[in-house]
């Protein structure tokens, strides 16, 4: 029992040590989202905090079906519909921006330096500058792109990481496209990749493996099995990544220099859960996730104990909740935007937008948005 509570403690140093020390994030501006799930690392955390009494501001239809989560960038919201066409639109709700791809997409994009990152389904990456709205460069691929794009420094240079159906994870330096490495995994990548350590990109496959990559010599530096495929993205704080599988799993993965070191089941499989086709939300001490039988569970990171979980209004989609300070949000494919509190999951606010939400939310300072499968921006913020 003794080691037990020495261990314990050493984990919970460890948890608190790497809160905040190493999630990669340019967002200093708050008004940006840069990132699908927030940052690099795809933790699905921040230290904003959600308005107390949030309120529908307005809302901008696009009426065009999108598989895209919102990012933002000096406030102004972008998302690429599944025809190709790129949205902007600004704090008050006004379209800002347009760029036609003209093909078909379903990823999210990413934007850094004012230039937005996305892939596309005929298997092209493009990098748009915003300010000039023109390509800047191009990188093909033989196989779609789904998932959003990454960015990991290269020393002098930055790279943008991303999976392809071609099989193959590609690292592309960031100003022109030129390629640095790729890794060739054997089967199609779906989801998007998480970074740890500022160098290793950490991603799940239908195939059922983790691997962890070197993005700078494009080397596989570790895998691990999983007892079924990852259909979803993992989530990475420190040196501790999360990650499900669809029987119904949580792994909690301890990396060191690119090594899979431990590795422990935060939520066993069982008749009584659901299947994971959303990506975890790190805070400290905790991890939430939502499965497939309309539950958001909070995990205790440190003994592993279930804390508490909701019966979510309707079915769930592939949305992940964000953790926003002490509160979490999360939606339902339903429509069903809730607010918890992050220790006790108490439901502090909910809200029915009457569309589908596939999507995951963005959050800057005083305001955060839902994109829902139709194409409708919603922008809340502080009651009035």
């Amino acid at each position: 029992m003794m080691k037990r509570i020495i261990a314990w403690i050493g984990l919970a140093v460890g948890l608190t040590g790497c809160f905040m020390g190493d999630r990669m994030t340019d967002d200093v501006n708050d008004l940006d989202w840069s990132w699908f799930r927030g940052d690099a690392s795809l933790s699905g955390f921040t230290e904003r905090t959600l308005p107390d009494k949030p309120m529908l501001r307005w809302t901008f239809k696009s009426d065009v079906r999108t598989v895209s989560s919102p990012i933002i960038h000096a406030g102004v919201a972008y998302w690429v519909d599944k025809r190709g066409e790129i949205w902007g639109v600004d704090q008050e709700g006004q379209r800002s921006f347009a760029f036609h791809l003209n093909t078909p997409v379903e990823s999210t994009p990413m934007i850094m330096d004012s230039v937005l990152y996305i892939g596309r389904i005929d298997g092209w990456m493009n990098a748009i500058s915003l300010a000039d709205k023109d390509t800047i460069w191009s990188y093909e691929t033989e196989g779609q792109i789904s998932a959003a794009p990454n960015r990991v420094a290269m020393g002098d240079r930055n790279a943008i990481v991303f999976g392809s159906y071609d099989n193959y994870l590609y690292i592309v330096d960031q100003k022109d496209g030129s390629p640095i490495s790729r890794f060739e995994s054997g089967y199609y990548l779906n989801g998007a990749v998480a970074i740890a350590h500022k160098q290793y990109a950490i991603l799940g496959g239908c195939d059922a493996w983790v691997r962890v990559i070197d993005c700078k010599s494009g080397i596989q530096t570790d895998s691990l099995q999983m007892d079924a495929y990852v259909p979803a993205s993992p989530a990475v704080m420190g040196d501790y990544a999360y990650i499900g599988d669809y029987s119904g799993n949580i792994y909690e993965l301890t990396l060191q220099e690119g090594k899979i070191t431990a590795q422990r089941k935060m939520m066993q499989a069982n008749d009584e859960n659901g299947s994971f086709v959303s990506v975890p939300a790190i805070s400290s001490h905790m991890v939430y996730v939502l499965t497939s039988d309309r539950y958001l569970c909070g995990i205790d990171r440190i003994s592993g104990d279930l804390k508490w979980r909701y019966l979510m209004k309707g079915n769930m989609g592939e949305s992940s909740p964000v953790i926003c300070g002490n509160k979490v949000i999360a939606c339902t494919k339903t429509g069903i935007v809730s607010i918890f509190d992050a220790q006790d999951g108490e439901l502090l606010w909910e809200y029915d937008t009457g569309e589908q939400i596939i999507s995951s939310p963005a959050i800057i300072k005083d305001h955060f948005y839902i994109l829902t499968a139709k194409g409708t921006l919603f922008c809340f913020g502080e009651e009035a």
